[in-house]
């Protein structure tokens, strides 16, 4: 019983996507694609081109594959300029506070800590949970001093009750510390009603309100990173290579048209 093969589509036809298997192996391959590279994806933008310009005979066959080589050197541009984009955003990131300091340079952000790696990496969405994460930290916290503040007999058991975990973790941190780590002026912590209340009050509430400082200004920071990253020398030097690949692309496609209008009008009608 012979076997029925399925349609192959009208614009290409069987025959020719016969004719375009060695066009896609061609010689020019082997050197376009780099080791490191993905041939599939070559052959595969040759394929395209292939189905879309229809050669016919060796020339316009191997204008097509000049036009995928010229893409594909494109596309290896394109990631030139990713890479010396994070090249410099590496150097960046290590001097990060002046980035800071100089993206809030408007405003008043003397106690901002926000780390440039946070504002690169953190999306709209992560900082939104970040803050709703800090409104609900700051509300426990609220809840604890109004417990200091009640008249109840364990106010103090009550209150560390309330604080969140990491809150409570901080708290236990400064309550075992020795007296030579206190920094000068600096009273101890004593686990009593006052002094949970001087450490919530002095300590926490104002890093609530420099933490949502530093989340407003996310986007200030990112943006300023970002452009110190920039290296004009290295992307010129990218650009006119970029236009070099333009031109001669311009060239190949003007060839290729060409030859088919010649073709077509040799046809006898």
């Amino acid at each position: 019983m012979t076997e029925t093969k399925p349609d192959l589509p009208a614009e290409t036809g069987g025959t020719e996507i016969t004719r375009f298997n060695a066009l896609r192996h061609g010689v020019l391959s082997r050197y376009t694609v780099l080791p490191w590279e993905n041939a599939v994806d070559y052959h595969a933008l040759v394929a395209a081109l292939a189905a879309e310009h229809a050669p016919h005979g060796p020339t316009e066959e191997h204008l097509v594959e000049e036009l995928a080589g010229i893409l594909w050197r494109k596309r290896r541009l394109r990631l030139a300029e990713a890479a010396a984009h994070r090249r410099g955003l590496d150097g960046t990131l290590a001097s990060y506070r002046e980035t800071v300091k100089v993206a809030l340079v408007h405003l008043d952000a003397t106690d901002q800590s926000e780390r440039v790696m946070d504002a690169i990496r953190s999306t709209a969405s992560d900082t939104d949970d970040d803050i709703r994460e800090m409104d609900e930290d700051e509300a426990m916290t609220r809840r604890a001093l109004d417990l200091l503040g009640s008249h109840r007999n364990d106010r103090y058991g009550a209150a560390l009750a309330a604080l969140r975990c990491d809150t409570r973790d901080w708290w236990a941190d400064l309550l075992a510390r020795d007296h030579d780590e206190l920094e000068e002026g600096e009273q101890p912590a004593t686990p009593d009603e006052d002094g949970l209340r001087r450490f919530l009050e002095g300590t926490v509430m104002p890093w609530f309100g420099t933490r949502k400082k530093e989340l407003a200004n996310r986007p200030l920071i990112r943006d300023q990173a970002f452009g110190e990253a920039l290296d004009p020398n290295k992307l010129e030097r990218l650009a006119r290579y970029e236009v070099h690949l333009d031109r001669k692309l311009e060239r190949m496609l003007a060839m290729l048209l060409r030859l088919k209008d010649l073709r077509a009008g040799a046809v006898p009608g």
